[in-house]
């Protein structure tokens, strides 16, 4: 019995290091490992005594509930302005605090007016733009093929790899912008995978919307047959 047990708790142990290993956030990864050796413990406490097994499982639960509450401080001093908060919550939600935090701060906040081209056709997007306020015009080859409104982001469909855009984006009134240079996104995202990887996942979604809302106006566009 008392080995059936102990194959329990080590199996349990193992299946948590095992779905931790799929984590891309830092601070779930943390949060596994922590709830692995706490698994673990109670064959410290009811086999027969092995001091280097127990000593291995209490460094592990220690340093990993040591760096949860080192980052669970470090997100309760975080702050967001309105407009900050508006773009974490819409953009990059997947984010912890203190990740949404450095992103953000790669980036500047402008007042543009009517009329500024943020992106041109057939040219490499220099931006990653969130529209916070304002209007915008997607055109393709002169004629308007689609709006962007309050919360919009723009770029993100080629700001990551480079590629040319296919349509101009003109701003069609005046608006409050926050945008990220592409070459500094880049440089920062290399650095930081985690991140790079959840920011790809929201582009991803963001992208799934904008078909989405476009398909519908070419649908109601489209004659009664």
């Amino acid at each position: 019995m008392a080995n059936f047990e102990s194959a329990w708790f080590v199996y349990g142990a193992l299946l948590l290091l095992l779905a931790t290993s799929f984590v891309v956030r830092i601070d779930y990864v943390r949060i596994g490992l922590a709830a692995a050796a706490l698994v673990a413990v109670p064959l410290v406490l009811f086999r027969e005594p092995d001091v280097g097994y127990g000593m291995l499982v209490l460094a592990i639960l220690v340093v990993n509930l040591g760096i949860l509450a080192r980052l669970w401080l470090r997100e309760r001093q975080v702050s967001f302005s309105a407009e900050e908060e508006a773009l974490r919550r819409e953009h990059f939600s997947a984010l912890n605090p203190v990740a949404a935090r450095g992103l953000i701060d790669q980036g500047h906040w402008i007042s543009a007016k009517r009329g500024e081209i943020l992106i041109r056709e057939n040219q490499a997007a220099p931006s990653l733009f969130y529209l916070a306020e304002g209007q915008a015009a997607i055109r393709r080859d002169g004629a308007e093929v689609g709006k962007l409104s309050d919360g919009a982001l723009i770029g993100e469909a080629t700001v990551l790899d480079g590629t040319h855009a296919t349509g101009t984006v003109l701003l069609g009134s005046n608006a409050r912008l926050w945008f990220v240079p592409a070459a500094a996104l880049r440089a920062y995202l290399t650095a930081n995978p985690a991140i790079a990887s959840t920011l790809h996942e929201g582009f991803a979604r963001a992208l799934r919307g904008k078909l989405a809302s476009a398909n519908t106006r070419l649908a109601d566009r489209a004659p009664i047959v």
